[in-house]
């Protein structure tokens, strides 16, 4: 009987312990993305192009305007209106056209079919047909 008191008794302070760190860990994930998103716009220069994801789903999209301890503007590329946005309200601050670039791929395409064409190319001319035993035969 005192066993199966116990092992109630330890199941029940598990339980009411995973339930306390679950809120303790919701509300630091709130604060927590205010203040990812003031490090973000502050490493942003101004009138950088930013997409912004609010935390009731409303999508940003604009220039980065003014920055303040509070929040920051964003300017609507099209209309030009402006749009106030507090730290507390961001879930998402990025750059817009953050991916990787077209000229970025076509960069990295380069660098790695000039290292195979020196592979297959300018080895064996090195090596002089597998004679040598220096350099990377």
């Amino acid at each position: 009987m005192f066993k199966r008191t116990f092992a109630l008794f330890i199941a029940a302070i598990i339980l009411a312990t995973s339930f306390a760190f679950q809120s303790v860990q919701a509300q630091g994930q709130g604060t927590n993305a205010a203040t990812n998103a003031r490090i973000k716009v502050d490493l942003l220069s101004s009138n950088a192009r930013v997409d912004v994801k609010l935390l009731d789903g409303t999508k940003l999209k604009g220039y980065l305007g003014a920055k303040d301890q509070d929040g920051f503007t964003v300017t609507d590329s099209k209309t030009g209106a402006n749009s106030i946005v507090r730290y507390a309200e961001v879930a998402e601050v990025k750059k817009a056209g953050g991916g990787g670039s077209t000229k970025t791929w076509l960069i990295i395409g380069a660098a790695v079919a000039a290292a195979a064409v020196t592979w297959i190319i300018v080895k064996p001319v090195l090596c002089d047909g597998g004679a040598q035993d220096r350099g990377p035969c």
